[in-house]
């Protein structure tokens, strides 16, 4: 069992939990019935009931939304929040708490296996902005990818900022992935069979390790890149139609991006907005998950356009009734679930094809 990804809540976060978890048991007509005066975006789309309660909750609720404040309050509260979301899963053959070495010192690393077999490896970077978010917090998703991809998993405690601020996140996550292709062999399995995967900022970290590792003799198998950050200088569409009520705010996005990148001649650097970057010819095949109600939608979008514009095969995945962190809500929202699954299962196709001797197509 892992120690390091084991977190006691604190009591208003056991009673979160609560609530949460009677909000799991309401059954799917009565959330179709909620759902019919849910908000509707700009393209139609209409938001899931459960989930348009989160974004009304983390915009009302005095204390709920961790994007603000105090850096080490509101790494605790989303770690409560993910541990508070978190489904009770079939126990995993493999729990593994590791130490890679990084540039800067030991960077701690959890590796999750779902039976004695395995069909490669998925490297994993989790979100929460470059400031918050950590194994724990993303304990629970990762666990699910490693039962729905049938892949060992390697989740990464990568330096956060404003402590590290950028580029640190991106040195470790290349180190990572260095370990990766080191460690592959002696767990049994083949280096040419790794994904680099990751959500939001996690995303974008995934992003940019392909293209820092472009043209070495190991690369990535796939990209598995869900709502990325791609454009740190973004001003978009979506970053205005969902600025409020949605979970993830423009204030949040700010918030995240001035302790990260406090330099603002950074903010065009393709090592923190791949979107950027001259050339995107020659990476591995990509599957780009974006939620319809995300502030960070259309650079998913334009991102998942440019790769295919630079020949690289790609599928995109729109899940128009979510927002943005849904991979965390699936304990109380049965569309995130489901988004889930269609994303293990894109997994599942891409390393079948590796394995049957071609590439991890998008087709």
């Amino acid at each position: 069992m892992s120690r390091d990804t084991y977190m006691r809540l604190s009591l208003p976060a056991r009673i979160q939990r609560g609530v949460l978890l009677a909000t799991a048991r309401i059954p799917e007509g009565a959330l179709a019935f909620l759902g019919r005066r849910a908000p509707v975006n700009s393209d139609g789309e209409r938001v899931a009931p459960e989930l348009a309660a989160i974004g009304w909750a983390n915009d009302n609720v005095p204390g709920l939304n961790p994007f603000q404040g105090e850096v080490a309050q509101s790494r605790l509260q989303t770690d409560e929040s993910g541990v508070s979301m978190a489904e009770v899963l079939p126990p995993l053959a493999v729990e593994e708490d590791l130490v890679l070495d990084g540039p800067a010192g030991p960077i701690p690393a959890t590796r999750y296996r779902s039976s004695t077999e395995s069909a490669g490896l998925l490297l994993y970077f989790h979100g929460g902005g470059f400031v918050t978010g950590s194994r724990i917090s993303h304990d629970a998703f990762v666990r699910r990818l490693a039962h729905g991809t049938g892949l060992d998993v390697l989740s990464v405690d990568y330096r956060l900022a404003p402590d590290d601020p950028f580029p640190a996140a991106v040195d470790d996550a290349v180190a990572a992935w260095r370990f990766a292709v080191d460690v592959a062999p002696r767990w049994g399995l083949d280096p040419a069979r790794i994904v680099v995967a990751g959500d939001s900022a996690g995303g974008n970290l995934a992003t940019v390790v392909a293209l820092q590792v472009r043209g070495e003799a190991v690369t990535p198998a796939f990209q598995l890149l869900i709502y990325p950050v791609t454009d740190q200088a973004a001003d978009t569409p979506s970053r205005r139609e969902f600025a409020s009520g949605f979970f993830l705010t423009a204030d949040g996005i700010d918030w995240f991006t001035d302790r990260y990148l406090p330099d603002v001649d950074q903010r065009t650097d393709p090592r923190c907005s791949p979107l950027r970057a001259e050339d995107l010819s020659g990476l591995p095949p990509a599957h780009v998950i974006v939620a319809g109600f995300d502030p960070l939608r259309d650079e998913g979008l334009a991102y998942a356009q440019r790769l295919e514009e630079a020949g690289v095969p790609v599928t995109l995945r729109r899940e128009g009734s979510m927002i943005h962190g849904f991979v965390n809500m699936t304990l109380i929202s049965p569309g995130a679930r489901a988004a889930v699954d269609r994303m293990c299962a894109r997994v599942r196709e891409a390393m079948a094809a590796v394995a049957q001797g071609g590439p991890a197509s998008g087709a």
